[in-house]
């Protein structure tokens, strides 16, 4: 009998124990939440992008006649001085191959200019015998006219004959030398490539830089033929820099002339400041990595801070830049990672007397990490940072530890 009473005993304290088990897993528990406190600081928003380095003015020296250009005297980095710095060599081209018509016609119009300076040559012997005998013909007349054997009419005319025979004369020299230069034009006409006498310095031209600077880009740096105009070398003072920044247009609206901003990503130790100083009043099509058309607006920046901290920089050089569009001081702010869409509006969880409250807030800027906050809580209220399914109005939460939010972060919105 008292065995039977034990064992009731212990199967009724294994029910309750099971029980209590039972009801104590089952009883609501406090959610464990991080908070943080809403307090004020300063607020800055800003617009990010990427953005690329750019020497103000690059000068592109281009062949000012068609020609041989010799091999690039210099190389890319190196120095130059306006007006004195030779940066390109432009020699005569060689003469074209002639075809085997081509090259009859050029040997018959040499052997025509052969010719004619024969002929030539024979009409300058023929007017200097002439001129022999009209000083000939003129001496003569000239012992005659002393004796008064003739008229002073034929003295006149013996002279005039010599005057005339000079004339002849120096018209056929002249006809001789034309002739003789119209055979070296034909002769100059078989001059095949590689037959060419070797170019004088005098017959070729020195292009020299136009301004001081480096030397950025060497479009061909080999002997080739180029025609006028072709681009040689580009030039540029590498302190002379800004940045190009390609925004986004909703963006862009936001951003003012003279605007602050933050350069860093590009390598160096220290964050550049440097102010905007043109925005473009036209956009243009750009394709994203994800191939999403987008409508970009160029925006140019001066570095201001000292060239020694970015003389590292060069042109093309990657960078990010920070603009600052918004700053506000000594501002109420609640970190993003408390809001959450509450219908139409933003709303998050206030910690009151250990329990959840939902709050409805207006908000104003934002950047990354906080929020203005206009209106719907206080200084000193604490927040639920990232709440969950589990929380609600009204349920209870245990803080897992207090989660202060440190100044609002300078990034993008």
């Amino acid at each position: 009998m008292i065995g039977k009473l034990v064992r009731r005993l212990v199967i009724g304290l294994v029910v309750i124990a099971v029980g209590a088990a039972v009801i104590w897993a089952m009883w609501p528990k406090p959610v464990l939440v991080d908070v943080a406190e809403i307090g004020r600081e300063t607020l800055e928003v800003t617009v990010e992008d990427e953005g690329v380095t750019r020497i103000r003015d690059v000068y592109t020296v281009s062949a000012p006649v068609p020609g041989k250009v010799l091999r690039s005297p210099r190389e890319i980095g190196d120095h130059v001085v306006a007006d004195e710095t030779l940066i390109a060599v432009i020699e005569p081209t060689d003469p074209t191959f002639l075809d085997a018509r081509s090259q009859r016609i050029a040997e018959a119009a040499v052997s025509a200019a052969e010719a004619a300076v024969n002929l030539a040559a024979a009409q300058v012997r023929e007017a200097n015998s002439q001129l022999d005998f009209a000083k000939s013909d003129l001496e003569r007349a000239e012992r005659l006219a002393k004796r008064k054997t003739i008229s002073e009419r034929s003295l006149e005319k013996a002279r005039l004959d010599v005057a005339t025979a000079e004339a002849n004369l120096a018209r056929a020299i002249a006809t001789e030398e034309v002739r003789k230069r119209e055979l070296e034009s034909a002769r100059a006409q078989l001059i095949q490539p590689g037959e060419s006498a070797i170019n004088s310095a005098s017959c070729c031209v020195q292009v020299r830089a136009p301004v001081d600077g480096r030397v950025l880009k060497i479009m061909n740096e080999s002997e080739q033929v180029v025609q006028a105009g072709t681009p040689l070398i580009e030039i540029g003072d590498p302190a002379d820099l800004e940045i190009v920044v390609d925004l986004l247009s909703r963006d862009a609206v936001r951003v003012a002339v003279d605007a602050p901003a933050r350069i860093d990503g590009w390598g160096g130790r220290l964050e550049l400041a440097g102010v905007v100083t043109r925005i473009d009043p036209a956009a243009f099509t750009k394709v994203s990595a994800l191939g999403i058309e987008e409508q970009r607006v160029k925006t140019v920046l001066r570095l201001t801070s000292p060239h020694g901290q970015w003389q590292a920089l060069g042109h093309g050089f990657r960078v990010v830049a920070r603009i600052v569009v918004a700053r506000a001081e000594n501002t109420l702010t609640v970190p993003l990672a408390a809001l959450f869409r509450q219908g139409e509006d933003w709303a998050v969880f206030r910690v009151i007397a250990g329990r959840a409250a939902l709050t409805p807030v207006t908000i104003g800027e934002r950047n990354l990490h906080v929020a203005e906050v206009r209106s719907g809580l206080a200084a000193g209220d604490r927040v639920v940072l990232h709440p969950s399914d589990l929380i609600g109005e009204g349920i209870e939460v245990a803080i897992r530890e207090d989660v202060g939010e440190g100044a609002a972060s300078t990034d993008s919105d």
